[in-house]
């Protein structure tokens, strides 16, 4: 069923369309919520609303407030909401569209500069997969380019653009070659997750026991910061005042994102975030985070001055990157004990610069 095009706002007092005033968040991904407010939205009945020819599930229905669900397969676009299809109304909408799954990411993917996805599939603790490590091209083609690593965790890129990955299994950091050979870079990192470079190319490991690793260029092994243990991970990454960003979760529902300057001195940034897993800055400086807002899954994004609002909405959401492109992959993580690991790749037009670390 296709719906007509109608402008957003009424012609007319006598005008029966809907009129919808705001929609929140600004982005989805499926089984994620937009929240829809207006007027006219359901004209006495029950909303109908559809992403291209795809009806969704109105979760919450009334006329001037819709909570609906996007379904799976919706496309990235427009909107359309109305009591019929005649007088449906379109809003441009931002939908993450599925390029990837079958995958077990636990953290951030990365993207190179020509645009290539990287994704872990990490496996259960101690499990060896028979691929640790995929590349998605950009024409969405996913190959196997890493196949000897347990339990591949964080994915990071120095300034000459090598891959390097760590193993919460063997406590390792390995590099990757172009051909996806690998060698150990750093080992005795104890339970190694997330990863990252600084402007002078010292690697940082998070050791989710309780440590921050920094490895200088020469390989000499210094801990830099101590922190709260993770019962999942450390996720690791440098903000433009070049501070080391840090995500943990505990069992705590109202986790921290904590700041440390270069220094090593550890404090508080953010509190009031369930999980949060993995980051990435955009150049206007503001944080992303794959985490829970005020009982909402997606991505947080939080200002400079620590003000916080969610901005992507998507349960099982693990990690995210900026593609040169302006786009944003999102990774999430629905593994089950019975079904298995069932991460996938979204992508979405966000047209947002992310922030290169590399």
């Amino acid at each position: 069923m296709a719906f007509r095009k109608s402008p957003s706002t009424r012609a007319s007092a006598n005008d029966s369309r809907p009129h919808i005033s705001t929609v929140f968040p600004a982005a989805a991904i499926p089984g994620g919520d937009f929240q829809i407010r207006g007027s006219g939205l359901a004209n006495g009945g029950r909303p109908h609303v559809q992403f291209g020819r795809t009806r969704a599930l109105v979760v919450v229905g009334s006329d001037d407030y819709v909570v609906v669900r996007v379904p799976a397969g919706a496309p990235h676009g427009e909107m359309y909401i109305g009591s019929d299809p005649e007088s449906a109304v379109a809003w441009p909408c931002r939908v993450g569209v599925q390029i990837a799954s079958g995958m077990h990411p636990v953290a951030n993917p990365v993207v190179d500069r020509g645009g290539n996805v990287y994704v872990t599939f990490s496996g259960g603790a101690g499990v060896k997969t028979p691929v640790s490590v995929y590349k998605i091209d950009t024409a969405l083609d996913a190959k196997p380019l890493v196949t000897d690593i347990v339990n591949a965790t964080g994915l990071t890129f120095d300034e000459e653009e090598t891959l390097y990955i760590s193993s919460r299994s063997d406590g390792q950091v390995y590099q990757v070659s172009p051909a996806g050979n690998t060698s150990t870079y750093v080992e005795g990192m104890g339970v190694a997750t997330g990863i990252v470079f600084d402007r002078e190319g010292n690697l940082y490991v998070g050791d989710r026991s309780g440590t921050i690793f920094k490895i200088s260029r020469q390989r000499q092994i210094y801990v830099f910061a101590t922190l709260e243990p993770s019962l999942a991970a450390y996720h690791l990454a440098f903000g433009p005042d070049d501070y080391l960003y840090v995500t943990g979760p505990t069992t705590s529902s109202f986790d921290s994102v904590a700041r440390i300057s270069h220094t090593g001195q550890v404090e508080r940034f953010y509190r009031g975030l369930g999980r949060p897993q993995g980051m990435a800055f955009d150049t206007e400086g503001n944080l992303y985070i794959a985490a829970s807002l005020g009982g909402r899954r997606g991505i947080v994004r939080i200002n400079p001055q620590a003000e916080a609002e969610l901005f992507l909405s998507g349960p099982s959401v693990v990690g995210l990157a900026f593609t040169p492109s302006k786009a944003l992959i999102v990774a999430t993580n629905e593994s089950s004990p019975s079904r298995g690991p069932e991460g996938s790749l979204y992508r979405v037009n966000a047209g947002i610069q992310g922030r290169d670390t590399h």
